[in-house]
């Protein structure tokens, strides 16, 4: 299927086919939700996708997933290095690194624009420094950096049906949101990273802390606090997937099926995590595979039946 998708998207160097063959293998190991999401684009829009994956995945593990033995400082030399030869290939328009190769191309493809890149990068760097959030501002430009550019990266990949710039806040606030589930289903799993991604504000509005989350942790269950604290930043996040929502309809149509299955997933774990009581300390929350199968397969045939109506987007489009 790979070499359908390549070739599809007119893809043909050798050294570039690799590069993207592996975004799109780091994608189907990690992505799970997301992955099975871009299985419902058209064969020349997915390796973009996956490569724009790869790129931000590749990022995210220099900083959560170091290498043994690493410190702050290496850590932030290492990302700093990548920084300089991402721009610098992109200026340059080739890189010797596969993944940085792949998502040069993407970028040159779609003309992404160099801003995206670079809030990302400054958000990476905040996680190096920054535990915590003290008001929703401060998350917020946060948030900026580390999803909301996503939705927009993206963008052009999927193309739209009115001008990009119409539809953009809508990619973004798609980002936000999925950004801001995660936050909520990893609570325990970022506060074992020493990071608390909920504005500490709004928290103690509730008379929740650091101490009190860590106190679930170390017990496994959310104490009534707690619950109320989660169930508010849960209902935050529903509001901005309501304001994500009238995006979908602005995208180019063989898009459609992608993000709206990508939506629907990414809500469940909300659903989920209030069927819970709000108790994330236990177990982390999923969507089990079963049932993103079966979300994606009745989304399958229609999307397919798009396609065949509608071409892919044009790049850039």
């Amino acid at each position: 299927m790979t070499r359908k998708e390549l070739d599809a998207a007119g893809i043909h160097d050798p050294a570039l086919r690799s590069a993207y063959q592996r975004c799109r293998a780091l994608n189907a190991r990690h992505g799970r939700t997301y992955f099975l999401a871009t299985r419902l684009l058209s064969p020349p829009q997915r390796p973009a996708v996956h490569a724009l994956y790869g790129f931000a995945r590749r990022l995210d593990d220099i900083v959560d997933e170091p290498a043994a033995g690493a410190t702050p400082a290496t850590i932030a030399a290492e990302l700093h290095t990548v920084e300089h030869r991402f721009f610098s290939a992109l200026a340059t328009g080739r890189s010797e690194d596969p993944l940085l190769a792949s998502v040069v191309d993407t970028s040159a493809r779609y003309d992404i624009a160099d801003r995206h890149f670079r809030a990302f990068f400054r958000s990476m760097r905040m996680d190096l420094t920054v535990t915590d959030y003290p008001r929703r501002a401060a998350l917020d430009d946060y948030v900026h950096g580390s999803a909301e550019v996503i939705g927009l990266q993206v963008l052009p990949v999927l193309g739209t049906v009115t001008d990009r710039d119409e539809a953009a806040p809508y990619a973004a606030a798609l980002g936000k949101a999925f950004q801001l589930t995660n936050f909520l289903r990893d609570v325990a799993e970022d506060l074992a990273r020493d990071r608390v991604y909920l504005p500490a504000d709004e928290l103690a509005a509730f008379g929740v802390d650091r101490d009190r989350l860590g106190w679930c942790v170390e017990h496994g269950r959310a104490d009534s606090r707690v619950r109320e604290a989660l169930a508010a930043q849960v209902s935050v996040t529903w509001t901005l997937y309501e304001q994500a929502r009238p995006g979908i309809a602005m995208l180019h149509p063989v898009s459609r099926a992608c993000v709206a299955t990508a939506f629907r997933l990414y809500r469940e774990i909300l659903v989920r995590i209030e069927g819970a009581g709000y108790n994330v300390f236990g177990r982390r929350i999923v969507v089990p595979r079963p049932r993103r199968l079966a979300v994606a397969a009745r989304a399958l045939g229609h999307a397919q039946w798009l396609q065949l109506r509608n071409p892919a987007p044009p790049t850039g489009a």
